[in-house]
């Protein structure tokens, strides 16, 4: 079931270990919402066949409740690798159709990244000593095409003064793919083998938690919390693609500044763990 929230807010599962200034956390499926079945009670996305004017409140929730400095920079996403990158002060950018990328990058406060998943693993990024944070959408095809490497080539910051939290993913047991799925991971990282086991026939279970860790950690990312849940089999908490399909909804896991990093503050020592 979903971990205790430290907001008061149901259905909303708040990110661990950020740095001060910083917020974020997953909101569920219990979240306020007005999301009619099977898409309900909250659902955020908009390409999910929920009726639109229901999205559109669910989001307006969204943001009262959290008290969100602004809209979330809601993306199209494609899993693939291509980051948005938003300067807070920029105060026009969410202007037309929503950019089709996989992750966002927000420099300054101000602003809010937000990434949609329903299974894929939502990924945030904060900088210690400086005001950077970032959103991640990484299913399967995203973690194997890089779009780990490439919000961190954005970001161009030093890995060790980031804290990574991994939102709430399928598990490894009801995530069973393709031999070519493994055989992506695996020529690119020996290691990624450890990160499946066997399923039916030629099939396997790939653990996205273990993936998306050792794509962190071999950036040089140390500090990473996060990732003790399971999207598939708590449908009262979660949506989830493989367990309903085009019945499912999207939940929304976002990130921002609520104060400005102070100036000559020092940063915090980097930890590791893989508790929620």
């Amino acid at each position: 079931m979903v971990a205790a929230y430290t907001l008061a807010v149901p259905g909303w599962i708040e990110a661990s270990g950020l740095p001060a200034g910083v917020r974020g956390g997953c909101a569920t499926r219990l979240f306020e919402g007005v999301s009619a079945a099977p898409f309900g009670p909250a659902n955020y996305g908009d390409r999910t066949g929920d009726d639109l004017d229901a999205v559109t409140r669910n989001r307006a929730l969204l943001r009262q409740r959290l008290d969100l400095p602004a809209e979330p920079v809601w993306l199209r996403q494609v899993h693939g690798r291509a980051v948005q990158v938003v300067d807070a002060a920029e105060s026009t950018f969410r202007s037309g159709e929503p950019p089709e990328a996989d992750a966002c990058i927000i420099r300054g406060q101000g602003a809010v990244a937000v990434v949609q998943t329903a299974d894929c693993l939502p990924i945030l990024l904060a900088a210690r000593d400086q005001p950077l944070v970032a959103a991640i959408h990484a299913g399967w095809r995203g973690l194997a095409g890089g779009v780990i490497e490439s919000t961190l080539a954005q970001l161009q910051h030093d890995p060790g003064q980031l804290h990574a939290w991994l939102g709430p993913a399928i598990g490894q047991q009801a995530f069973e793919v393709g031999p070519e799925v493994r055989r992506a991971f695996v020529d690119q990282h020996f290691h990624a083998i450890e990160c499946f086991s066997r399923g039916h026939g030629d099939r396997w279970h790939a653990d996205l938690y273990a993936l998306a860790r050792l794509r962190l950690q071999a950036a040089g990312i140390e500090s990473i919390r996060g990732g003790n849940w399971c999207t598939h089999d708590d449908a009262r908490s979660f949506h989830s693609f493989r367990r309903d399909g085009a019945a499912s909804g999207r939940m929304a896991t976002l990130i921002w500044r609520t104060e400005s990093v102070a100036a000559g503050a020092a940063p915090g020592k980097p930890g590791h763990s893989s508790c929620p």
